[in-house]
This record gives C-alpha cells, sequence and structure tokens, in this order.
C-alpha cells in the first residue's frame, strides 16, 4: 500500500472523511451506530446522531495520531481495529461496515492523516491484515537521562499476566530498588510514541497515595515500564480474606483514596476507573492508586464529557445511561468502593447491565449512622446532590462526620492509624516472603 506524505502543511479542522460506523463499547461489548468525523488534526468523533454544527459535543472522542490499524473479520465481517498507547495501557477500538470497499475508504483517510501528523523521521504507520490481533508492538522515546535496559534489572518473579504482557517484580541491580516491571509485547503495534497527554499526567504524578512510574524504556521485542512496587497487594486480595472490613479500617482507607482524587481533580482530572484491583497497599499499607489508562483530563468544575469507560458495576447512573458527566463520577465510585469494604458486597449488581441504574441502594442497618449517611450521599443518582458533587469537591467528603477524627495534615505526610499499618507490614511481609519462595516460577 503506497503512503500518502503530506508534510509541512498547516493543520485543520478540515473534514476528511464522515459517516456511520458501528462501534463495540469497550466495555460492555454492544454495537452502537454512531456517526463519525476525521478531521484533519487527528480528532476522530462520534456523534448519535448526524451533528448540526460544530459546537455539538461528541460522544466519543478519539484520536488517530499515532494508531495503529488492522483488519479483523472477527467478531464481524469487514472490522477496523484501532490500537493506541493512552499512558501507560494499550487501548482498542472496534469498528466494522457494511461492505469491504468501504473499510478501505476509512482505512485510507485514516492512514493519510495518521502518517501526516508523524514526524519526518518516523516511519508511516502499517496496515495489517489478521484473522486474531494477539500482540503488541510500541516505541516510545525514553524520558531518563540514562538509558535504561534489561541488563539494569534482575527479573526475579511474575505478579501477573494479561492479554498484552505482563507485571513483573524486578530489582535495580545498581540501587538495590524493587519495581514492578510492566512488560508489552511487540508483534503486532508498530511504533507508537508517548503522547503529550502522558507526559503530562507523568509529570503531575506526585501524590503520596498514587503509583509512580520511575523508568520507560523499549527492546527490539519489548517495550517496559519500570513502575513503584506495592507489596502490600491490592486491597481487593485483602478484603476477599476478611470479607468486611471495620469502619475505622475503612475510613483509614477511604480519607487516602479521598486525598488521592481531590489531587487528581485539583489537576483537572478525572480518574474514572477506581475500583478495588486498581488500589494497592505500600509496604507501610498506605493506599496506592494504580492503573491511570482511562484518566480524562481538562475536566473542571461544570465540565463534563461523555466517553462511555470504567467497570459497569462501579459506574455512576449518568455514565450509564450515556448522559454527559463530570468529576462527580470519582465520588460515586467511591461510594461503590466504601459500601464493598464494609458490606462485604457491591451495592448495585446485575449481569443486565442496562438495568444497573434501576437498582436501589439499600444500606445494612448494622453499620452507624454517619457510614450509612455517607454511602447514601456518595450513591445518590443525581449527580449535582452528590456529595463531592460541587464546587468545592473533595472538601465536601472530607467535611463529613465519618471523617471527623481524621487529622487530614497527618494523613497526607502517612501519619496514620498504627494498628492498622502495622497489622498490614505484617501481611505485606508475608507477601514477599511468599513470592521469594517461589522463585522458580519465572518468567
Amino acid at each position: 500500500m503506497q503512503y500518502l506524505q503530506i508534510r509541512n502543511l498547516p493543520l485543520t479542522r478540515k473534514i476528511v472523511r464522515e459517516g456511520w460506523l458501528m462501534k463495540r463499547g469497550e466495555h460492555i461489548k454492544t454495537w452502537r451506530r454512531r456517526y463519525f468525523i476525521l478531521r484533519e488534526d487527528g480528532t476522530f468523533y462520534g456523534y448519535k446522531n448526524i451533528p448540526r454544527d460544530n459546537l455539538e459535543q461528541p460522544l466519543n472522542n478519539f484520536t488517530v495520531r499515532d494508531c495503529q490499524i488492522i483488519c479483523l473479520n472477527k467478531p464481524k465481517p469487514y472490522t477496523i481495529l484501532m490500537r493506541g498507547l493512552q499512558w501507560t495501557t494499550v487501548v482498542e477500538r472496534l469498528f466494522f461496515v457494511e461492505h469491504e470497499s468501504e473499510r478501505q475508504e476509512w482505512i485510507s483517510a485514516i492512514e493519510m492523516v495518521a502518517n501526516r501528523l508523524r514526524s519526518e523521521n518516523e516511519t508511516p504507520i502499517s496496515i495489517y491484515k489478521v484473522d486474531l490481533a494477539d500482540d503488541v508492538v510500541i516505541d516510545l522515546p525514553q524520558r531518563p537521562p540514562k538509558r535504561y535496559s534489561t541488563e539494569d534489572f534482575e527479573l526475579l518473579k511474575v505478579l501477573g499476566k494479561g492479554t498484552f504482557g505482563k507485571v513483573v517484580l524486578c530489582k535495580e541491580k545498581e540501587s538495590g530498588c524493587f519495581y514492578a516491571m510492566k512488560i508489552l509485547k511487540k508483534t503486532v503495534l508498530i511504533e507508537v510514541g508517548h503522547t503529550q497527554t502522558e507526559h503530562r499526567v507523568l509529570q503531575l504524578n506526585h501524590h503520596p497515595f498514587m503509583t509512580q512510574l520511575k523508568y520507560s524504556f523499549t527492546t527490539r521485542d519489548h517495550i517496559f515500564f519500570v513502575m513503584e512496587y506495592c507489596n502490600g497487594g491490592e486491597l481487593f486480595f485483602h478484603l476477599s480474606r476478611e470479607r468486611v472490613f471495620s469502619e475505622q479500617r475503612t475510613q483509614f482507607y477511604a480519607a487516602e483514596i479521598t486525598c488521592a482524587l481531590g489531587y487528581l481533580h485539583s489537576q483537572n482530572i478525572v480518574y474514572r476507573d477506581l475500583k478495588l484491583e486498581n488500589l494497592l497497599l505500600d509496604k507501610d499499607g498506605h493506599i496506592k492508586i494504580t492503573d491511570f489508562g482511562l484518566c480524562k483530563e481538562d475536566i473542571g468544575f461544570g465540565s463534563t464529557t461523555k466517553t462511555f469507560c470504567g467497570t459497569p458495576e462501579y459506574l455512576a447512573p449518568e455514565l450509564l445511561l450515556d448522559n454527559d458527566y463530570g468529576r462527580s463520577v470519582d465520588w460515586w465510585s467511591l461510594g461503590v468502593v466504601m459500601y464493598e469494604m464494609m458490606c462485604g458486597r457491591l451495592p448495585f449488581y446485575s449481569n443486565e447491565h442496562e438495568i444497573l441504574f434501576e437498582l436501589i441502594l439499600q444500606v445494612p442497618e448494622n453499620l452507624s449512622p454517619v457510614a450509612r449517611d455517607i454511602l447514601i450521599r456518595l450513591l445518590m443518582k443525581d449527580p449535582s446532590a452528590r456529595l463531592g458533587g460541587g464546587k468545592a469537591d473533595a472538601i465536601e467528603v472530607m467535611v463529613h462526620p465519618f471523617f471527623e477524627s481524621i487529622s487530614w495534615d497527618r494523613l497526607i505526610r502517612k501519619y496514620g492509624h498504627i494498628s492498622i499499618i502495622a497489622n498490614h507490614v505484617f501481611v505485606s511481609r508475608i507477601l514477599t516472603s511468599f513470592w521469594f519462595s517461589n522463585l522458580h516460577d519465572f518468567i
């Protein structure tokens, strides 16, 4: 296929191609008809109906910059798979059309725009025709002054595996520090650059209750993210073990989560993926939020977006209903997480995701009045009435009586509930001992 190389021309908002596409939901895997508009600047917006003017807000806000296109015939004939890197997370978008000619027209348009946005010394994007997409190729510029490689680390233990790679416990040889190394394979996606958004988020990510990226580097076959290592394990693991947490323990964790969410919101970032699996504990038992792949930037008070993402059981009603939503969706998710901690189950669950928002909240009577009240107020279906939904944001949550005994200044400096922390120091040592005692189960 010949690449159209158009260089040194000013980027415009001129429409390159527009038309109807069937798009599959990222989490609720249903196909939805959307009217997409591709512009010269790389924006790829999807609408429920044909927009009447440029002021209409899109339901889907994508970019074809640094994307990779794969032609598939599954799960539908004439499917188009777009892949790219959003911060440290590989994301996919699936579309299909009715005819091969239509698919080729869209691919040619996307290819032309994507290649136009690349610098002179970068390789044009590649188009693949495969039956199934398995792995990923990504290439990012090195951020640290030193050029790191796998030779700088001793790989110790696989901590987890996923579709695109795995996370490995490693030790930096020079410093002796332990890190969690996220390794992504490079067999499909060809050279995706760091987005400006990732650079900004990594620069902002300096909060005691959020995991941090230490280094990133690439080899011929893999991309590596060397992350802060949290050996206290997932909060999900601890709750599964103990079934419920006390109100005091929930208060401690929720307070640290509130600090982190308040920090993100102060930077006009909505997290959008708060759940037990994304909450880790460090060696001292403090919360560490991880995985920022679904964050949304430039969302301050009064600002909204419509992009559908997240885990359905944790999604706020306005998101499930495909309405505009803002940063208060994070406070809803905090309410879900707190409910799980104190009650041992989700507040809302149904196999039919479409009826999740119709379920009625039932708070157990055995909880204290302040615990019941904060759950009810965080899980209000009206986002404007929800605790944290006002202009004060996190302050509304922090001044609730449930957190009356919390010294926020001491908390942010990690002077926490000593009995809770001591328990998790013990547990983290057990986990670390277990991992190191099974070093034969390597990569």
